[in-house]
Order: C-alpha cells, then structure tokens, then sequence
C-alpha cells in the first residue's frame, strides 16, 4: 500500500487554442477538460489533498480512458486542485476496510505509462508516497518550485511496494536508497536532480512551462510520438545488438510511413506538417 505519514492518434489539424469542453458532475473526484488537442484531467478531492481512494481512482482511470479513446486528444495533462498534488492512499478508507489500493492503483499507473499518447504531470503542489508513483509514471512532470516530495510508506510500517514500479525506473540508485528508506522531504530542485521531474519552476511560471511543453509535443507526428515513448521504454533493457537491429528496421519503416513522408515533404516545402495545430502553425509561419 502507498501510504502518507502527511495525511497513437490520427493526425488533426485542430487548433490547440480551440473550443474547450469539460465534463464533471457535483461531487465528482476527477474533472476533465479539453481544450484543442490537450485533455487535462483534474484531481479534485483537496477536502484529503487528492489522496487515492477507491472512487477516485476509478474516475481517474476513467478520465484517461477517456482521453485515449478520444482521436482529437493528442496530449493528456494530469493535474490536481488544491494546494497538494496527491497525498497518496486514503488511509481514512483504509481504515474502514474500503477496497484496498492494490485492486485499481496497478492499472490507473499502468495506463499512464504505456500511454500512447504523452502525459505531463502539472503538479499543483507537494506530493507524498502514492502520489510519487502517478509523477513518475507521467512522461514529463513539472512542479512549482516550493513543492516538497517524500516516499513516507516506510515510517508507518509499510513499504512503497506498488510505486517502485515507476519510480525506480525515473530515480538516480543512490538517491532512491536514500528517500525510500528514510522517508525524509525533499525539495522540487533536488526531485529535478535526481530525476523524478521534469523541471521546477517559479510558481507563477507553471501554466507557461507545461504550455511550452503541450505546445512542443503538438508539433510532433502523434504516431512518432507514441513509436518514441514506446522506445524510450523498451530499448535500454534490449541487448545491443538486438536494439540496433530492430531500431534500423523501425527507422526504415517510419521514413516510408504516410507521415514520415508528410514531415518530410513539409520539411522540404517549408511548411508546418499536416498534424500541427493551426494555431501553432500560424504562430511559426509569422516568425
């Protein structure tokens, strides 16, 4: 259980800037909006710091369902409301003999990971034990500078069993040793340092990082984009001689694909390729 001491997608020509939808009853856990090619998914639960309980997880898991299925989403924001990201388990639910989180928890950062399409992570605030599995999972994580992190399972007698899945996979070996086994708060530069984010940036300047980064991942062929996550995976566990050959297959593939040969032709005319939002387009052809 994470516990808190602390309590590929077609191409589209759509504007990234375009109409925004958004869906979520009174009382819902998660909120989704969608704006252009973006879909940001909302943790709304700050009354227990977004902690993971049993309904949120199934909203969450929902939400990004949602987002996968959705052709005109290229690019998944995942977010929370409050002055905390997420608190990682609902200890009070735990308590009450609710659903443990090991039935849902697996799948929701499974999802995240194996995303087609790529995930950043707007930390609103701190996060704590769970809520670090659900950072690393994303593809790019982004925090304000003030935020604090610490996988605290350890200092309740329970281990960060579910989320070294992820988080061992982004952490530097010597620091993992020493967050996961003392429990102790780090800082959002420090997080930067030893690779469980992104970036840390001033508070103010959150909303125009992440947007940089929506804005960079727009500009790229959706199904390179998820070809490239999938590598970025899968080929440091590939022996050498096994990862060159099958990456020189994979290279001769894309450039004869539909949209190698787009991006290309783009390159050679110009222009911004087929998939690149109007908006961004516009914005390039003006420089």
């Amino acid at each position: 259980m994470e516990a808190t001491a602390d309590a590929a997608a077609p191409a589209s020509t759509e504007s990234s800037a375009g109409a925004s939808a958004s869906a979520g009853a009174p009382g819902d856990l998660v909120r989704w909006e969608q704006a252009g090619g973006v879909a940001t998914i909302t943790l709304d639960s700050p009354h227990n710091r977004n902690a993971l309980s049993s309904r949120l997880l199934a909203q969450l898991d929902e939400a990004l369902s949602r987002a996968l299925d959705e052709p005109a989403v290229r690019v998944i924001v995942l977010t929370g409301a409050g002055p905390v990201f997420c608190a990682g388990a609902d200890l009070k639910e735990q308590r009450a003999g609710g659903a443990p989180v090991t039935t849902s928890f697996p799948g929701v950062m499974l999802r995240i990971w194996e995303s087609p399409k790529p995930v950043v992570c707007r930390l609103n605030g701190t996060a704590r034990a769970g809520g670090l599995g659900l950072v690393a999972a994303c593809d790019f994580a982004i925090a304000p500078a003030s935020a604090s992190f610490a996988f605290t399972e350890v200092r309740l007698g329970v281990v960060p069993a579910m989320i070294a899945a992820t988080c061992l996979r982004r952490l530097e070996p010597r620091a993992a040793a020493e967050y996961l086994l003392t429990g102790e708060v780090f800082t959002a530069a420090r997080a930067v340092e030893i690779g469980l984010l992104t970036r840390a940036v001033p508070e103010e300047d959150l909303d125009a990082t992440v947007a940089h980064y929506t804005g960079m991942l727009l500009r790229g062929g959706p199904e390179a984009l998820a070809i490239t996550k999938r590598l970025v995976r899968e080929v440091p566990l590939m022996p050498i001689e096994e990862g060159l050959r099958e990456m020189a297959a994979l290279s001769a593939e894309r450039f004869t694909s539909e949209e190698g040969r787009e991006g290309i032709r783009a390159f050679a005319e110009k222009r911004p390729a087929a998939w690149v939002p109007s908006d961004i387009a516009g914005a390039e052809a003006a420089r």
